[in-house]
């Protein structure tokens, strides 16, 4: 059966997350400056409100394109999980990074701002501090990341930046060698899954800055 379609108003009469548009309705009828959307599920739903509106505005058409078939092969993202996930305001540029419970979008961990490094950079570190974390309170959590680039350099152990050292970056390039060290260095189990972003919006990590 397909999951029923829900409905998030960030600003109404009564904010909140509706299971039909006759409630969603209203919670939004003859007040100003409303601010709803439509979601596929409730999951998708829990984590869009812990977000903000403009994270989604202007989105709708694109996850129209979504398929039935590809919503129902990646099924709904595990909530027993953390999500990371990086941004930077240039390639190479000011970066930062963080962590957070997927359910709930409670940050456990943030990083930065650091003057010079790149996204890619941000995503690997991440990472490896989830799994460090993970590892370090022996938790069974999976890890989502939006990084294909990030969990390839996870799994050579290797952080394969074009980006060259210099006294701007000097503090990133010494947390780069930490994490390469400890994945040498450590085993892990921790499950780390690719985020499915077509399917479930931005992981919930996302800083919201596209």
């Amino acid at each position: 059966m397909a999951d029923k379609k829900h409905y998030v108003v960030w600003k109404g009469k009564k904010p909140g997350i509706y299971d039909s548009w006759k409630e969603c309705k209203a919670a939004i009828d003859g007040f100003k400056g409303t601010q709803y959307m439509s979601f596929p599920d409730v999951h998708s739903a829990k984590i869009a409100f812990n977000k903000s509106y403009s994270d989604y505005k202007g989105r709708s058409k694109q996850k129209k394109t979504v398929s039935a078939q590809y919503l129902k092969s990646v099924g709904q993202p595990n909530m027993f999980s953390i999500s990371v996930d990086a941004a930077s305001s240039g390639n190479p540029g000011v970066m930062e990074y963080r962590g957070v419970e997927t359910k709930s979008g409670k940050v456990i961990f943030k990083q930065g701002p650091f003057e010079e490094a790149t996204n890619n950079i941000g995503e690997f570190l991440a990472i490896v501090h989830g799994l460090a974390l993970l590892k370090s309170i022996n938790s069974p959590k999976v890890l989502y990341t939006d990084s294909r680039t990030a969990m390839s350099w996870v799994r050579k152990k290797n952080c394969n930046t074009k980006l060259k050292q210099n006294q701007k970056n000097k503090e990133i390039f010494a947390l780069i060698t930490r994490a390469v060290n400890w994945l040498k260095t450590n085993t892990y189990h921790t499950e780390i899954i690719k985020w499915e972003t077509k399917a479930w919006g931005e992981i919930p990590a996302d800083f919201g800055r596209k």
